[in-house]
């Protein structure tokens, strides 16, 4: 059976198989990359970002039949994939808009006369591997704004979202981008392990786990490549106080099982004051319990399948580890009886630092609620986790909640709300969430050769 294949997580029915490149393909597809990025960055910006406006009107035009796409090949409800890529043709349409301006010369100030510029000039190829579980948005967050810089890109996509990854390419080639600039590629590890390592790759970004961002910063490492890494995350939600806890009990429900609980920067871990907590945890536990898993392609379902099979054990496996060391269930703890990668959305308490949920990554529709006494305890517990990808305080006192943010060890900081995303906004984390940002305008900068042109003075 081929790693590259359309596998329907509510069914377990195989429907599609894509072979893997051999040797030949890959250096093949190399070549391609490396030959169009010579045309490809004399491309005047303003005619990038023509390509790029097009590909936002054929995501646009497209979304029902791509929503539908993802929804087979990795469980998300086709109302939640029509969001996504809401959120995606808004990224390549604001590279598009704004993406001629961010390249305008900077203008430095010395003393000593003469003129000094910095130009952010494209570096070459890069290689993105991106995860299965936002299949456009991810591609989106890499891709637009180094294809508006005047990189290439090769594209190594997670092997469950063979068939989206496919659409993706074709609408780059439908909306003008060059043959050769954006490059889909079926490949293992191990080839997407040459292709760092070859000198055509001048860089490489991956989103994915932990282990996989340690293999391929090995790799680039060895190779002196820069990469750019968004790995895990155990984010915090810290609810401090409240006007109305049973609504932002229902919001952080909301928010933690949206596409299954499958995000990095999900609210995994919610600390909430002690005078709060009671209600708050009824509040969470309530709206767990209407969230009836249903098939992703059905009108109204608001939580598919888990991605795959491997998946949900996983899970399960994280899950059982804490009932075996005592956690409390409040509801859910098991899989959904029958066919498909269901998992029962799921609430615990009493969570402890034996039991592998209290550090590990909970991917999937499991929330953890916390009792904490003071701000000063919530910020030492959001801070001991290994991840820092995000977090979020909640209170109505604008000092405490600018108090707390600062203080949170995080690449992205909320106040009364949790992982807002927009093309605006940088992403991206620290710690072992990994580095580099993606989006707004520093989304081109990591990739970019800033040069420095200095003309003396007279």
């Amino acid at each position: 059976m081929s790693e590259y294949r359309t596998e329907n997580p509510a069914t377990g029915e195989v429907l599609e198989e894509f072979p893997t490149l051999d040797d030949a393909g890959v250096q093949a597809a190399l070549d391609r990359v490396g030959e169009a990025f010579t045309s490809w960055r004399a491309t005047e910006p303003a005619q990038r970002a023509k390509v790029l406006s097009k590909v936002a009107d054929i995501y646009e035009e497209r979304s029902q039949e791509l929503a539908e796409i993802i929804a087979r090949e990795m469980g998300k409800p086709v109302r939640q994939g029509l969001g996504e890529l809401a959120l995606v043709t808004s990224i390549y349409r604001y590279y598009a808009e704004h993406g001629v301006a961010a390249l305008t010369d900077e203008v430095l100030n010395v003393p000593g006369g003469g003129s000094s510029i910095v130009r952010r000039d494209p570096v070459g190829a890069l290689l993105g591997i991106m995860p299965w579980n936002f299949p456009y948005y991810q591609v989106a967050r890499f891709a637009a704004p180094n294809l508006m810089l005047g990189n290439t890109i090769l594209l190594k996509h997670a092997p469950i979202c063979a068939k989206s990854a496919l659409v993706m390419e074709e609408i780059f080639r439908d909306a003008g981008l060059p043959e050769g600039a954006y490059v889909n590629v079926f490949v293992t590890n191990d080839q997407a392990a040459d292709i760092i390592a070859d000198p055509r790759i001048q860089g490489v970004s991956l989103t994915g786990s932990e282990r996989a961002g340690a293999a391929v910063a090995e790799v680039a490492g060895r190779n002196l490549k820069k990469c750019v890494l968004e790995l895990g995350g155990s984010d915090a939600m810290i609810v401090l106080d409240s006007p109305d806890v049973a609504k932002t009990a229902k919001i952080a429900a909301a928010v933690r099982l949206g596409n299954a609980g499958q995000a990095c920067n999900s609210p995994k871990r919610m600390l909430v004051a002690e005078d709060l907590y009671d209600e708050f945890v009824a509040g969470v536990t309530a709206a767990f319990e209407k969230a009836a898993p249903g098939d992703p392609l059905a009108e109204g379902t608001r939580m598919g399948p888990l991605s795959s099979q491997g998946a949900l054990d996983t899970l399960l496996e994280q899950v059982q580890d804490a009932k075996d060391k005592g956690v409390t269930v409040l509801t859910g703890g098991d899989r959904v009886p029958g066919a498909g990668a269901y998992m029962q959305p799921t609430v615990l308490t009493d969570v402890t630092p034996q039991m592998r949920a209290y550090t590990e990554e909970l991917f999937g529709p499991v929330a953890m609620i916390f009792k904490i006494s003071s701000a000063q305890e919530a910020i030492e517990f959001a801070n001991s986790s290994p991840y820092g990808l995000s977090g979020s305080v909640w209170t109505q006192d604008p000092e405490l909640a600018q108090s707390v943010a600062d203080r949170l060890d995080v690449g992205m900081a909320y106040i009364n709300e949790h992982g807002t995303t927009m093309a605006e906004l940088p992403f991206g984390g620290v710690k072992r969430s990994g580095y580099g940002r993606e989006l707004a305008s520093y989304g081109m900068d990591e990739f970019a050769n800033k040069k420095l042109i200095r003309t003396a003075g007279r």
